[in-house]
């Protein structure tokens, strides 16, 4: 089966989207997704950016946030946004870097940026993460396990890895070298993976495989 590597930050409103539907759309498609978790914070620095782009450019911002509200409510959530703006998602995506392997890594996710944007929880409290862990079915261990040294060096290898193969926004979707950015462009991965993109009428750019 072909493989989807999908990026994400848990504080990224299009994230979440692609969060709450990434399953069933791979699973339609026949293609294998390895989750990946990294931060947004460290690639804006790099650019000079010490906030969100939405928070830089206000008309961009205010769009984001009306188009968040349009494109949630047609998979039957609210929006809400959290008073905080990126949230501080360092905890958040800890506890999924430490999760990476595990089955209910997914369920995690959605709980989470469910609970920051449906509802304006702020995702870097105990209680916030807690609360999803519960709802994966998972135990609140998993936020000591989180601060593990190896958990924190894996978190800064992906965010570095990121960085490397060209990610500047979240969410990505890399199949090999082959990169994709944002929520609406997920079913165009996806149709990369399964090497049903036009482009690749072209045997050489047939996807390389599973990313190393």
């Amino acid at each position: 089966m072909n493989e989807l590597r999908f990026w994400f930050d848990p504080a990224s409103t299009y994230s979440w989207l692609s969060v709450l539907r990434i399953d069933a759309a791979a699973r339609d498609a026949g293609v294998r997704v390895r989750w990946q978790p990294f931060l947004l914070g460290p690639i804006f620095r790099a650019k000079g950016w010490e906030t969100s782009p939405f928070n830089l450019d206000p008309a961009k911002g205010a769009h984001m946030w009306r188009d968040l509200e349009r494109r949630a409510a047609g998979l039957g959530h609210p929006v809400r946004r959290p008073d905080a703006f990126p949230a501080n998602s360092l905890r958040a995506a800890r506890v999924m870097t430490a999760a990476i392997d595990q089955p209910w890594l997914p369920a995690f996710a959605r709980a989470v940026m469910t609970a920051q944007f449906a509802r304006g929880a702020n995702i870097a409290e105990d209680a916030t993460l807690e609360a999803a862990l519960r709802e994966a079915a998972a135990g609140p261990e998993w936020l000591a396990r989180a601060e593990a040294p190896a958990v924190k060096d894996a978190l800064r290898a992906a965010t570095g890895e990121a960085a490397a193969v060209g990610i500047f926004g979240a969410p990505s979707f890399t199949v090999g070298r082959e990169l994709f950015w944002g929520d609406d462009r997920l079913d165009e991965a996806l149709a990369w993976a399964r090497g049903r993109h036009p482009l690749q009428a072209d045997a050489r750019l047939a996807p390389e495989g599973p990313n190393d």
